[in-house]
């Protein structure tokens, strides 16, 4: 049997539209999702106390100080208003990931699961292949492994 013109055409436009379609599909697998932050990595890493503390209690870090820039839009005002939020450190333990915050001096963590929330669920939320936050008090020298489980209730 031979094909007809018309059915030629019918054929090799179904090709063109799955070697599209596959295309397409490969493409958006290489592209990294918008909107999802992934943990950094440097070669540079300031050697203080906190890298020291850190790193004698097993952990490899992977990167300093990391700045994430926020734009807030509010309707009534024309011009965005400008934030920021601060990882102190990204660290490495066992193949899992761990964002690390600092204690500070003059804004002391509450321990209540309110304020861990307020304080840190933005952090988590941001990198969420992290399997936590360290908490990490120089003053005393601890690490507090914080991790947040969502329940989802319908």
């Amino acid at each position: 049997m031979s094909m007809q013109k018309s059915d030629m055409v019918i054929v090799l436009l179904l090709v063109t539209i799955c070697v599209a379609w596959i295309t397409l599909r490969i493409r958006s697998w290489l592209e990294p999702p918008k909107g999802k932050l992934t943990i950094p990595f440097s070669d540079e890493i300031p050697q203080d106390e906190a890298v020291e503390l850190l790193e004698g209690a097993g952990f490899d870090v992977i990167a300093a100080k990391t700045r994430i820039p926020i734009v807030i839009e509010l309707g009534e005002i024309e011009e965005p208003l400008q934030s920021r939020l601060y990882i102190d450190y990204f660290v490495k333990k066992q193949d899992r990931y761990y964002l690390v915050k600092l204690a500070r001096e003059r804004k002391p963590m509450e321990w209540t699961g309110s304020s861990l929330r307020d304080a840190l669920l933005p952090y988590q939320l941001l990198y969420p292949e992290a399997a936590g936050i360290l908490y990490v008090d120089m003053y005393q020298q601890k690490i507090k492994k914080i991790s947040f489980q969502i329940e989802v209730q319908l």
